[in-house]
């Protein structure tokens, strides 16, 4: 009777960590493979080969029908069809002796051209010329670099290096670049036209590589809401808070909600869009401190916090209903906490290395 009793509470506990409406996982994997992870069983269920190798950084198409990853064995992207699983279109940026660098970007939303900032190497007669970081464009179609343009050198900082955060505005007329401050940026003629003083918090060591989640924003066309610093103007005291960008005005409103942290790991929203949650961390090394922020967005007020262990490196996520957390990437496992007490339910083992590319998630 013990046993039975034994068995009967370790399924409870298990079906406990299976969100409400399970869904689909995406995630990158060492050395060439896609993680297909089902949320409902709570264990991997296929591995989608990638034949341009290790993927580095993935997005979700405004319409949840295509996946772009990007790898950087051979500086390839692979789009993959969400509902199917199959890649349909792969190709790889290098070119001979000549390579491109790059981490990731974002589609427009024809899906035809890819945005990101790029390094070219190419090879001469007698060494290897690299290039400044440059705005690149893909095409999509022709599966080659089609633009590039320089960043203007008091953009080169702001844009904060490679694993910038990018989002296409819905006419497809302006690229967003969301690092240490927002710039607008025309896409026909890759020229800055507009920068805004508000910095994304995220911190390096948390392995966020910038390309957007699929859950950071509210699913609301032509919106981008995510977390940024900003500082006053009279003592330059740095604040965190809530930012909602309108893509296609070019309109955005900052609230304000505290002190900044050292770090932030992005923003996740549940789906009625009334709570959201990100990752704080504080010190460094041994003091290494890492908590979760519970927010309510109809006062923008941090409603409840919890410490949790830290990892070295790691990515943050949210299930598709919003009723768990997720702490994974560079590891083999996923941390499962419920949303409503912070606290560890489970950890689901992937039996493979996940890249830190992030995660991607559809019904």
């Amino acid at each position: 009777m013990q046993k039975i009793r034994f068995v009967l509470a370790a399924g409870l506990a298990a079906l406990a960590t299976i969100p409400t409406h399970a869904a689909t996982l995406f995630m990158g994997a060492y050395p060439d493979v896609l993680l297909v992870f089902d949320e409902g069983k709570g264990a991997v269920t296929q591995k989608i080969k990638l034949d341009t190798g290790l993927p580095t950084a993935m997005s979700l198409s405004d319409d949840g029908k295509r996946i772009y990853v990007s790898t950087i064995t051979t500086s390839g992207i692979e789009v993959i069809d969400a509902a199917s699983r199959k890649v349909v279109s792969k190709f790889s940026l290098n070119d001979g002796p000549n390579r491109v660098r790059f981490y990731g970007g974002v589609a427009d939303p024809a899906g035809r051209y890819f945005y990101t900032i790029i390094t070219k190497i190419d090879k001469e007669m007698d060494r290897y010329k690299v290039s400044k970081p440059l705005y690149g464009v893909v095409d999509l179609k022709l599966g080659k670099l089609v633009r590039t343009a320089e960043i203007e050198k008091d953009d080169e900082k702001a844009i904060g290096g490679f694993r910038v955060a990018f989002k296409v505005s819905g006419d497809g007329k302006y690229l967003y670049a969301f690092g240490e401050k927002v710039i607008v940026i025309d896409t026909a003629t890759l020229k800055a036209t507009d920068r805004i003083d508000l910095a994304r918090p995220e911190g390096t060591g948390l392995e966020n590589v910038g390309f957007g989640g699929s859950l950071e924003t509210l699913r609301t066309p032509g919106q981008y809401v995510s977390l940024f610093n900003a500082a006053d103007p009279y003592i330059h005291s740095k604040m965190f808070g809530l930012a909602r960008f309108d893509l296609n005005s070019r309109q955005f409103d900052f609230t304000p909600i505290g002190p900044a942290p050292t770090a932030m790991a992005g923003l996740e929203i549940t789906p009625d869009g009334k709570q959201a949650y990100t990752v704080v961390t504080n010190g460094t090394l041994g003091s290494k401190r890492c908590e979760f922020w519970h927010m309510d967005l109809s006062t923008n007020a941090v409603i409840d916090k919890a410490e949790f262990p830290c990892r070295s490196r790691f990515r943050f996520g949210m299930s598709m209903d919003g009723a768990k957390l997720y702490i994974y990437g560079a590891s083999f496992d996923i941390e499962v906490y419920d949303a409503k007490t912070l606290k560890l339910e489970a950890t689901w083992d992937l039996g493979n290395d996940a890249t830190g590319a992030g995660m991607v998630a559809v019904p």
